[in-house]
C-alpha cells in the first residue's frame, strides 16, 4: 500500500502502482473526466505513470496553468498529426506550447497559407473525435535516431543526435503519429476538446539559425473551453483595432525605415510631442523625489562592458567597431557603466547617500530582424534609467521608496492592476551566494513589509542581481512587462566605487538599477494601444482643433485658438474650405480629443460648441469656462492633486 497525500491534507491509502486515473476516480468521477496530468512530489507526470511509494499528489486539469500548458502542447501534436495526414511528405520539427497557444514548425517545399487553415482544423477536429490514446514510449538514443530516419523525419533524428550517448529518449504516440517529446501529455486526443484555432503562418529558421533552412511555422491558440477561446479571439480582434502601428499612421506620430534604419523610430512632430511629454512627466516626478539627472556618452570604450560583464553575456547584441588607433568602441547597450563613472568623480561620504541619479539614455541593441515589431521591439530606444547608490543599511528602504513611486506612476497612467514578480538568481551569474542572499532578501522584505503580493520568477534575475518586474494589465486584458528594480552589490565591486563611512573608512555602496517606463518607445506603444489612440488630454499631441462652420467665422476661430494657446494648450484652427462634417470626421480619425465648432451664434455670444472624441453629444460653453476646464484637465495627473 502507498499513502497518497492530497492538496487538502487528506490521505488516501491505495495499492502500490496506482496511477493518476485511479486517484482521480477515487476522488470524484467529474475530476477523473477533467484530469489531464498529475504532479507527484512536485514533478508533473502523465496520468498513467504508476506510483510505487508514498507521495504528495495533485490532479491537473485544463483550469490549471500547468494543465493548460499541457493541453496546448498536446494540441500541437494533434496539429502535426493532421498536417502529416494531409501532406505525408511534410517533415515535422518542433512544436512547443507558448503564451496563449502553441506553434509547430514544418519543412515543406510549398509554403502554407491561411487558406490551408480550415482543412487542417477540420482534420484536427477529426483526430480529437477519434479520441486516440496517447502513449509514452522510451527508446535508447541510437534506436530513436534509426526510428525517425526510417520514417524520413531527418529533423527529429538531428535533434536526438545532438543528445549525449546513452541518453534515453521519450516519444509519444497517438494513432499512427509518433513524435519526439519529453511530455507529459493528455491521456488521449479527445481530452483536448474543440476550443482551438489556427491564427497565422510565418517563416522560421531551423533552430533559429539564419544560415539554415527556412521552415513554415503555423501558430494556433487553444483553451480549456469554447468560452475562453471566444473571449481570446475577441481580444485579438480588439487588439488588431488598437495596433499602435495602425493608429500611429492615422495620427501621423511616427514611421519606420526598414531599409535604412531597421528597428529605429522616425518621430514626427505629433509623436515627438508625446515622447517629450512622457520625459517631462518623468523628469518632474524624479525631481520631486530627490533625483539628479545626468547624461553620458553614447559611444564608449568596450572595456567598460567587459568589466561589468555585459559583454560576455550580451556581446553578440552590441554594436561595436575598431577605430584607427586599434581601440574597440561600443554604442552603449545600457547606461550602467556611464552612471558608475559619474559616481566615481569626487569622494562620496555616507552623508551624500542615497544618491539617486537619473538618465534618459538612448541605447542600441541588435535584435533579429524577424523579432522587430513597431515600438514594442526596436533596436534603438530611450530608457528612463536611474541608478541609486546607497549604504547597505539604506538598501531596503530605497527599494520600498522606489516601489511606491513606480506603482504611483502607473496609477497616473490608468494602470491599477499591476503584477509583481521577484526574479531570483540565474544559473549563470556573478558574485557570491552570500551577496545574492542579501539582495534577494532586501527585495522580498520590501514587498512583504508593505503587503505587496508577488510571485517568484525562479532563475530569471539579471546576471548581476535579483530584480522586481512590474507587469501591467491593459484595457483589454493583455499583460505588458515594463518597469524593473534590480539590487546590485556586484558592479560596485567590479568598478571599485566607494564612500567614506562614519568610521572614516572606505565602504562599498549598494547600487539599485531602476527603470519605470522601461523604454519610452515601448511604453508609448502600450499607451496608444491601451487607449486605442484616444490619449488623455494631458498627453495628446493636439488637444483642441477649432473649426469654423464657414470661412466667414475664421477670425473668431483664430481668436479662440490664440486664447487657448496663450493658456498653454496645444490648439490649432482648421480654416480649410471644407464642410464641417468632413473636418469633424477627419479630426476624429486623427484622435483629436476636443473639437470646438464656431459659427454665428458662438461669435455673437462668446461661446464654443464642443464635441468630444467618441461622443455624438455637443455642449455649448462660454469661451472662458471652456478654457478654464481644459487647462485643469490638461494638467499632469500628479500636478492636479
Amino acid at each position: 500500500m502507498v499513502a497518497i497525500k492530497l492538496p487538502d491534507g487528506s490521505i488516501l491509502e491505495m495499492e502500490s502502482g496506482v496511477n493518476g486515473f485511479d486517484i482521480a476516480n477515487k476522488i470524484s468521477p467529474n475530476l477523473a473526466k477533467a484530469a489531464l496530468a498529475i504532479t507527484v512530489n512536485g514533478t508533473t507526470q502523465d496520468l498513467s505513470t504508476p506510483i510505487t511509494t508514498d507521495a504528495t499528489v495533485t490532479i491537473i486539469t485544463g483550469r490549471d496553468k500547468e494543465g493548460l500548458h499541457i493541453l496546448r502542447h498536446s494540441c500541437s501534436h494533434v496539429m502535426a498529426e493532421a498536417v502529416k495526414e494531409l501532406w505525408p511528405d511534410v517533415q515535422v520539427t518542433i512544436g512547443p506550447a507558448i503564451e496563449n497557444g502553441f506553434y509547430y514548425d514544418f519543412s515543406r517545399k510549398e509554403p502554407f497559407t491561411t487558406e490551408d487553415f480550415s482543412k487542417i482544423e477540420e482534420k484536427m477536429h477529426e483526430i480529437v473525435k477519434r479520441d486516440e490514446k496517447v502513449e509514452r514510449i522510451v527508446m535508447p538514443r541510437d534506436e530513436a535516431i534509426k526510428f525517425f530516419k526510417n520514417k524520413g523525419e531527418h529533423y527529429k533524428a538531428e535533434i536526438i543526435e545532438d543528445l549525449p550517448e546513452g541518453e534515453t529518449i521519450s516519444l509519444y504516440r497517438q494513432g499512427d503519429f509518433t513524435d519526439l517529446c519529453r511530455g507529459p501529455h493528455v491521456p488521449s486526443t479527445g481530452k483536448i476538446g474543440n476550443a482551438f484555432k489556427l491564427t497565422k503562418v510565418a517563416g522560421a529558421y531551423w533552430r533559429g539559425d539564419s544560415t539554415k533552412e527556412m521552415l513554415q511555422r503555423i501558430y494556433a491558440t487553444a483553451w480549456a473551453d469554447k468560452k475562453d477561446l471566444d473571449a481570446y479571439l475577441l481580444m485579438l480582434e480588439e487588439a488588431a483595432k488598437r495596433d499602435h502601428r495602425k493608429i500611429g499612421k492615422e495620427m501621423d506620430l511616427f514611421h519606420f525605415e526598414p531599409e535604412y534604419a531597421p528597428g529605429a523610430v522616425f518621430w514626427h512632430d505629433k509623436g515627438y510631442k508625446i515622447y517629450r511629454k512622457l520625459i517631462e512627466y518623468m523628469r518632474n516626478r524624479q525631481e520631486n523625489n530627490g533625483y539628479i539627472e545626468i547624461s553620458t556618452p553614447r559611444v564608449m570604450d568596450r572595456i567598460l562592458w567587459e568589466t561589468s560583464g555585459h559583454w560576455e553575456k550580451y556581446g553578440a547584441h552590441n554594436y561595436s567597431g575598431q577605430t584607427e588607433d586599434k581601440k574597440w568602441f561600443c554604442i552603449k547597450p545600457m547606461n550602467c557603466p556611464g552612471g558608475l563613472l559619474v559616481y566615481k568623480q569626487g569622494i562620496k561620504s555616507y552623508r551624500d547617500l542615497p544618491l539617486r541619479v537619473a538618465e534618459f539614455g538612448k541605447v542600441n541593441r541588435y535584435e533579429a530582424s524577424g523579432s522587430l515589431m513597431g515600438l514594442m521591439r526596436v533596436r534603438e530606444f530611450t530608457q528612463d534609467d536611474a541608478h541609486i547608490f546607497c549604504t547597505p543599511e539604506q538598501m531596503e528602504e530605497e527599494c520600498i521608496t522606489t516601489l511606491k513611486l513606480i506603482l504611483d506612476i502607473y496609477k497616473d497612467f490608468g494602470f491599477d492592476e499591476v503584477k509583481i514578480y521577484l526574479s531570483t538568481r540565474p544559473e549563470k551569474r556573478i558574485g557570491s551566494d552570500e551577496i545574492w542572499d542579501i539582495c534577494e532578501k532586501a527585495l522580498a522584505n520590501a514587498l512583504t513589509s508593505h503587503g505587496y503580493a508577488y510571485e517568484i520568477n525562479e532563475g530569471e534575475g539579471a546576471f548581476y542581481g535579483p530584480k522586481l518586474e512590474f507587469i501591467l494589465k491593459d484595457a483589454i486584458g493583455r499583460e505588458w512587462q515594463c518597469g524593473t528594480i534590480q539590487v546590485d552589490m556586484n558592479l560596485p565591486q567590479r568598478f571599485d566605487i566607494s564612500y567614506i563611512g562614519e568610521d572614516g573608512e572606505k565602504h562599498q555602496p549598494v547600487m539599485l538599477h531602476r527603470a519605470l517606463f522601461g523604454s519610452i518607445e515601448r511604453f508609448l506603444g502600450i499607451l496608444i494601444e491601451n487607449h486605442a489612440g484616444k490619449l488623455p488630454l494631458w498627453l495628446s499631441p493636439e488637444q483642441v482643433v477649432v473649426c469654423p462652420i464657414v470661412n466667414e467665422f475664421d477670425d473668431y476661430a483664430e481668436e479662440v485658438t490664440a486664447k487657448l494657446k496663450k493658456n498653454g494648450l496645444l490648439a490649432k484652427s482648421d480654416l480649410r474650405n471644407e464642410k464641417i462634417t468632413y473636418k469633424i470626421r477627419e479630426h476624429s480619425v486623427a484622435k483629436v480629443p476636443v473639437i470646438a465648432v464656431v459659427g454665428a451664434k458662438e461669435k455673437e455670444n462668446g461661446t464654443v460648441t464642443v464635441r468630444r472624441l467618441g461622443s455624438d453629444k455637443q455642449e455649448i460653453l462660454k469661451l472662458d469656462d471652456f478654457i478654464k476646464n481644459l487647462v485643469e484637465e490638461a494638467r499632469m495627473p500628479h500636478q492636479g492633486e
